[in-house]
């Protein structure tokens, strides 16, 4: 079922958190991009909308990181309902896509709670002292419309930040996948 991420104020402070890299022991923090800009991905394996974007986010990214963006993306699906969605198969997938950033599991769901994430992708970038700056959709193409993945509206936002600039005025929400939420695990407020 298509979701669409919940409307947050910019400006608002982003939740510390330390999570595990999947399929691995290592452990990464949020403190560790302390007073750096910051872009907070919540992906999964298996959603057709991450997969869609998948080669020109990892594409993406690898620029921004050269130029000095932190980048981490989170996967908080529920692993036992979806299995595709494993730690364990966490690496292969970063590999496939070309992620080069650490690709965490939130095996208890509460950094996605904490974020307000609903959504696969679910976009959050941070500017140098933790704010929010943009929380919105990589660009206006979907797995069902012909548009090509550019990922111009989060491009737009990460040069802003980067260079200083204001957060864009006009922000359309990122369309994706629910979170699978484990039973009884849901937050109060999700339809």
């Amino acid at each position: 079922m298509a979701m669409t991420a919940k409307d947050l104020p910019i400006g608002g402070a982003m939740p510390a958190f330390s999570l595990p890299v999947g399929g691995d022991k290592t452990q990464w923090s949020s403190s560790s991009a302390q007073g750096k800009p910051l872009l907070v991905l919540f992906i999964c394996n298996h959603c057709p909308y991450v997969l869609h974007i998948s080669q020109q986010l990892g594409e993406l990214t690898r620029q921004w990181q050269r130029q000095g963006l932190q980048v981490v993306a989170i996967n908080s699906n529920d692993p036992e309902t979806y299995p595709e969605d494993a730690p364990e198969k966490m690496p292969a997938e970063a590999r496939r896509a070309g992620y080069d950033f650490p690709y965490l599991f939130d095996g208890e769901q509460s950094v996605a709670k904490a974020f307000n994430a609903v959504c696969t992708p679910d976009i959050f970038l941070f500017d140098q002292a933790s704010k929010l700056f943009y929380h919105g959709q990589f660009d206006d193409s979907r797995p069902k419309n012909t548009l090509p993945v550019t990922g111009k509206d989060l491009s737009a936002a990460v040069e802003a930040v980067l260079n200083g600039g204001e957060a864009p005025d006009k922000v359309l929400p990122s369309v994706g996948c629910s979170i699978k939420w484990r039973a009884g695990n849901e937050p109060e407020d999700w339809a």
